[in-house]
């Protein structure tokens, strides 16, 4: 039995460990095995079009008949000023010259990535009972058709304030993310890289400010951090590194080895690759475009200046966008099913 019982209750599942819905890595069979083993799977969308999305769903409910998640971006419409993008542009060239790449995109234009009123028909359609959502939420009234159409809504927070503002907005559940997660933080607004609060300081703080469930995500990867949540008053917990090294998720050689040989200090909040702070392994580009603090295009445009660097790199770290989460070096190489059975029994063993 589990400490308490919020979320499992919401949603019928058996464990209250969510796997992080990681936009690029995960895939369907994650999503499903997650599921099947009593947790939550999650599936991230960023660019995805929306008859991908369909057709994953689709997939993803032949594998598993339990709950799961699809996660969406909720950002606002990036404002790129012209000084701003010229002086990432001059910036930016002695890392072109470095990987012989010899022009700078002058193109800038590129998909929001973000929440749409396609999307919202889409769900609205495929009635899921679970969306979560990440930088923010879409509009009051997307949030009301989507809870009138049976989804459950969770939301990411940074900081309480964040947190008081989803519960007062309608949201479920608050997944109060802390500053050692991988990835990109889910702040409303963008930070300097070195701002954040960490999980054990930010999960008690939210705990205590708001009255609906609180998920605790961030620096957790084994059972000894799932327990520590439920000390803190969370009613469960979202995982995302800790699922990187399963075979089931779409990540490369140079990732999953990365994340082999880490360490506890190997990774740093940038902006130096999609415009919002994430945290990722740090690499020489990334420690260099943090030096003076200067603004960097807003995400998702920094993409079309920073890609061309990842892509021209080939198998060198120095211009990889690597995500994952302080923790990692704590990681377990299985199939997901059988984590997520660990975890269990490590977490409700100390408990």
């Amino acid at each position: 039995m589990w400490p308490k019982t919020d979320l499992t209750d919401l949603f019928g599942n058996e464990h209250p460990i969510i796997q992080a819905p990681m936009a690029g890595s995960t895939t369907v069979e994650l999503v499903a095995a997650v599921s099947n083993a009593g947790g939550i799977g999650s599936m991230g969308y960023s660019k995805t079009s929306t008859e991908q999305i369909r057709d994953d769903v689709e997939k993803i409910r032949k594998l598993t008949d339990k709950p799961f998640n699809l996660n969406f971006f909720a950002h606002d419409t990036p404002v790129n000023k012209p000084d701003v993008i010229e002086s990432t542009r001059e910036r930016l060239k002695p890392f072109y010259s470095e990987v012989g790449l010899k022009e700078i995109p002058q193109n800038v234009s590129k998909p929001l990535l973000t929440f749409t009123e396609e999307r919202l028909e889409l769900l609205l359609e495929i009635k899921p009972l679970l969306v979560s959502f990440h930088f923010g939420l879409p509009g009051f009234d997307a949030i009301k058709s989507l809870k009138k159409a049976g989804s459950r809504i969770l939301c990411s927070a940074t900081t309480t304030a964040e947190a008081i503002a989803l519960e007062q907005s309608g949201v479920d559940i608050v997944v109060a993310q802390g500053w050692e997660a991988g990835g990109h933080r889910g702040s409303f607004d963008v930070n300097h890289e070195d701002h954040g609060v960490g999980t054990l300081a930010l999960v008690p703080q939210i705990v205590d400010a708001v009255k609906i469930p609180v998920v605790a995500a961030g620096g957790i990867a084994d059972g000894r951090g799932i327990a520590a949540a439920f000390m803190l008053g969370a009613c469960g917990v979202q995982m995302g590194t800790a699922f990187l090294s399963c075979p089931e998720v779409n990540v490369s050689d140079a990732h999953l080895e990365a994340i082999r040989i880490s360490r506890d200090d190997d990774t740093r909040l940038t902006k130096a690759f999609s415009g919002r702070p994430a945290r990722a392994r740090q690499n020489n580009y990334i420690e260099s475009m943090a030096a003076h603090r200067l603004p960097l295009p807003d995400f998702p445009t920094m993409y079309t200046l920073s890609d061309p660097l990842r892509e021209a790199s080939n198998d060198t770290l120095d211009y990889r966008f690597l995500l994952y989460g302080q923790a990692a070096a704590l990681n377990r190489e299985m199939p997901a099913a059988e984590l997520v059975q660990t975890l269990v029994t490590e977490a409700q063993n100390l408990l």
